[in-house]
């Protein structure tokens, strides 16, 4: 496993809206704007193949300006494949969430960010645990989610994941908007994530912000 001393402390960084990569977790991306295809060639020639992936966040007082969330996380690349018209489709497993300490100027047509790893050692362990869990009840309330968006889903599968490997995948996967998705990237265990998540399917059920979403 990758250890705290092989994470560089400045990394390519990704801002994409509403994407969002937990530790060993796998997030499927499609490369396609030069500067990405750029980044993507530069971090395939390094050993770690690194790509930290951040949420954009506006900049008050500067119109259409983009800064950045403080807190991302990096993933390795694991699989990429090059399409005919020149595009790739690549999986990051995330390694370690980590906080800007601040963008870095360059060169390089995409941007890079000077990062800190502290605070974030237990990413880099083994999966969590969730010892307060009720299973049974979330997976009630997921039922619930899924039948008023008419998400059709592999029940089986989802019974016998693991308590990190279902809450992770369902933060990522869900439709939840870009600050929501913050909000779960910086959950400080399982536990609070799966609070959080919870939270979030409570409150698209009763309504909030989702028209369609009816109790």
């Amino acid at each position: 496993m990758t250890q705290r001393f092989d994470l560089p402390e400045i990394i390519p960084v990704f801002p994409l809206p509403g994407a969002l990569l937990l530790p060993r977790a796998r997030l499927p991306l499609h490369l396609f704007e030069p500067r990405y295809l750029a980044m993507l060639d530069d971090a395939l020639k390094t050993r770690e193949r690194l790509i930290g992936m951040i949420q954009p966040n506006r900049v008050p007082g500067r119109e259409g300006g983009t800064g950045l969330h403080r807190i991302g996380c990096v993933g390795r690349v694991t699989q990429f494949s090059e399409t005919e018209d020149g595009r790739y489709m690549i999986t990051l497993t995330g390694l370690s969430r980590f906080r800007l300490l601040e963008e870095v100027e360059g060169f390089a047509p995409y941007r890079r960010a000077r990062v800190c790893w502290q605070s974030f050692g237990r990413d880099l362990g083994p999966a969590e645990s969730d010892p307060g869990f009720d299973r049974a009840g979330f997976m009630k309330l997921l039922a619930r989610y899924f039948c008023a968006r008419a998400i059709e889903t592999d029940w089986e599968s989802l019974g016998q994941a693991e308590d990190e490997l279902l809450v992770n995948s369902l933060s990522m996967m869900l439709g939840f908007e870009p600050e929501e998705k913050q909000a779960l990237l910086e959950a400080p265990s399982l536990g609070t994530r799966r609070e959080t998540l919870v939270t979030l399917l409570e409150y698209a059920l009763r309504g909030g912000n989702n028209e369609d979403i009816v109790q």
